[in-house]
């Protein structure tokens, strides 16, 4: 540190030299720890969404996507059932790729606020009869 002494613009306050430093070093360290980590095999896990087929079997879902305005909705329905890029949605319906990007963040907002998954049966749950 000692031979950026003499790049230091203001070498009358040394304690804000030392923040500066600190700052910046627990920057750095946080940027080493967040790194991806190449490995030489890819695991053989797969994700598996454990309520997907419950979420597309409750009715509960779909009126509340039907309830979205439509821009938002078929931003959603391109993005998450077609399966398409952002660019390729933007092109499609003459948006901008930042447009489909905050379009889908808002349909999803509305639609963690409006739906709420039907709870899954639990074993050996008894019914009323």
């Amino acid at each position: 540190m000692r031979a950026a002494w003499p790049r230091v613009v203001r070498k009358d306050d040394p304690e804000g030299y030392t923040r500066t430093i600190m700052a910046r070093q627990h920057v750095s360290m946080w940027r080493r720890r967040r790194r991806e980590r190449l490995v030489g095999e890819i695991p053989e896990r797969e994700y598996v969404e454990r309520n997907l087929e419950r979420a597309e079997g409750d009715p509960r879902l779909w009126r509340s996507l039907a309830a979205l305005p439509r821009r938002q909705r078929a931003v959603l329905v391109l993005r998450y059932y077609e399966d398409l890029p952002d660019e390729e949605i933007a092109r499609m319906l003459g948006i901008t790729r930042g447009t489909v990007r905050s379009q889908a963040a808002r349909a999803l907002d509305k639609l963690r606020a409006d739906w709420v998954p039907e709870a899954a049966p639990t074993a050996g749950a008894h019914h009323d009869r």
